[in-house]
Parts: structure tokens; C-alpha cells; sequence
């Protein structure tokens, strides 16, 4: 579907969620000389500004970002994650919020390379507009990622983050994300994934964590926040998740401080609350 635009949504509790688990990620493979990759299957704009156009309307951000930009006991996974953002604004003035690409771009080394796929053709325009003069590490394709993703697997410095969040407005994205993560597993069982969903009422949404428990890996990692009680109504996303394949054997530990902050400091009410779950074979 061509209708879903990530702006509507930049900066919310689950931008924040995604991409302070995406820099602690890069973080671990960065600590290593030899090159990865960064890969990206529905990379978005790859920046956002906050105050006007799309993100204005319904203001998402002012529960996420917001709420953590000034203060000064944040844990040291957060505080990286939002010394990143600051640096995209210098004067001190919340107005851009990075998109997961531009976030990987800051974290990669000029060995390290990005291969970034979008869509909808207004964005991938804007991709490209945001990343120009960054040809020689980045590839940018207006294409479906989890029909590109086959082809890069395994990536030749076999080191790589693979980041499948697609919009999920059509229900047939939940059976997409388990085709490609089965299918990239069997090319590259050794790669890291991780995938984003929303916290949402239908089916298809409670039944996706689960079922990505029951994929043949070595280990994995689950860390969901809710910010407030399901809608009444059934309908509105209440808390997103990040299920990671093959996650640094310290990540864990470093969300048992992280997430419980992010549940007192972005919940909305009494429905506010995390989970944290890690198994290794």
C-alpha cells in the first residue's frame, strides 16, 4: 500500500522504541574493525521535520521524543540514542527527528555501507534528496524491500543489521515479516534482525511476537512498550515492539534500565507498561 507516510509519526514513543534499540545495535557491530552492512526494507524519508507539514497534525511526537529531549537522568542506551537527535538539531530546538537510515548513517563507519529501500515514490524522492553526496556508501532503491532483501543475502562482509519495519496497514505485511526473516535466515543464519511491529488490537498483532519465537534461531531478544490501555473502541495502536534474531548477548541488560524508564516517562496512563524476554538456545 502507497497511502502510509512515516511523518505522520516521526518522533512517537515507538521512533523511540525502534531507534535507541537501532543505535545500541550499530553501536555493538561498530566495536569490531571489519565492515558491516545496514539494511533497511522500508526505509522511509530518512528525515523528518517536526514542526510543519505532516508531523504538526497530529503531533505524535510530543508523547516520544518530546518528553525525553531536556532531561538529565536518562539512561546511558537513551542518552546516546538522544544525544544523536540533539546533534541533527543544533540551536537546542526540537524541529528534525532522524528517520532509522539517517540514524544508521550517523552511527556507520566509512568502511560500512547502507542499502536502503522505500516504495512510495515521494519518499524515495525525498531519501534521495536527504542523502545526496552520500552515493559511495549509501544505494537507494524505490523498490520493495521484502522482495530486494533476498538478493543481498549474505551481504559480503557477511556482518550485517537488517531492519524490517514495514507500515502494517495491510495485514499481509505480519505474513511478509516471517517469509523474509525465514527466508534471510536460511542465506544468512548468522545476521542480525531486527524487526519493529505495532501494538494493536487485531490479531494479526498479538500473534506476531509469538510467532517469531517459534523461528529456528540461536537466540533472540523481545522488548515491547506499552504507553496506555487499549482503546475501548479496538481500534488505535497503544505500544509498539522490537524482536531482535541474534542480538548482542548485553543488550538485555542494557534495556532492563532503559525500558522500565521509557514505561514510566512515556506511559499515559495506568496501561503503561514494558515487557523484556530473552532466549538463547
Amino acid at each position: 500500500m502507497l497511502s502510509y507516510r512515516h511523518a505522520f509519526h516521526a518522533g512517537s514513543h515507538a521512533d523511540v522504541l525502534k531507534h535507541f534499540i537501532e543505535v545500541q545495535l550499530l553501536r555493538y557491530l561498530a566495536q569490531k574493525d571489519k565492515p558491516f552492512w545496514y539494511i533497511d526494507t522500508h526505509a522511509g524519508a530518512g528525515c523528518y521535520a517536526l514542526d510543519s507539514g505532516y508531523a504538526t497534525q497530529n503531533a505524535e511526537y510530543e508523547g516520544g521524543i518530546a518528553r525525553l529531549w531536556q532531561r538529565d537522568d536518562l539512561p546511558v542506551p537513551l542518552a546516546e540514542y538522544v544525544g544523536l537527535v540533539k546533534r541533527l538539531n543544533p540551536d537546542g530546538q526540537l524541529k528534525l527527528y532522524p528517520g532509522s537510515p539517517l540514524v544508521a548513517l550517523e552511527m556507520l563507519r566509512e568502511q560500512d555501507r547502507l542499502r536502503l529501500f522505500e516504495l512510495h515514490p515521494s519518499d524515495s524522492e525525498i531519501l534521495r534528496e536527504n542523502f545526496a553526496g552520500h552515493e559511495a556508501r549509501v544505494l537507494i532503491r524505490a523498490a520493495d524491500g521484502f522482495g530486494a532483501l533476498k538478493a543481498l543475502l549474505p551481504p559480503p562482509p557477511r556482518r550485517a543489521l537488517v531492519l524490517i519495519d514495514p507500515p502494517y496497514e495491510d495485514k499481509e505485511d505480519y505474513r511478509r515479516v516471517l517469509v523474509a526473516l525465514r527466508e534471510g535466515l536460511k542465506r544468512f543464519a548468522g545476521g542480525m534482525y531486527a524487526v519493529w511491529y505495532p501494538q494493536l488490537q487485531r490479531a494479526e498483532a498479538r500473534q506476531l511476537p509469538e510467532q517469531l519465537k517459534l523461528l529456528p534461531v540461536k537466540s533472540w531478544l523481545h522488548a515491547a512498550l506499552s504507553v496506555q490501555t487499549p482503546g475501548a473502541d479496538g481500534f488505535g495502536m497503544h505500544g509498539s515492539g522490537m524482536f531482535i534474531v541474534n542480538p548482542p548477548w548485553l543488550l538485555h541488560d542494557e534495556l532492563r534500565e532503559a525500558m522500565p524508564y521509557l514505561a514510566r516517562h512515556l506511559g499515559q496512563d495506568e496501561g503503561a507498561g514494558y515487557a523484556l524476554e530473552y532466549r538463547e538456545s
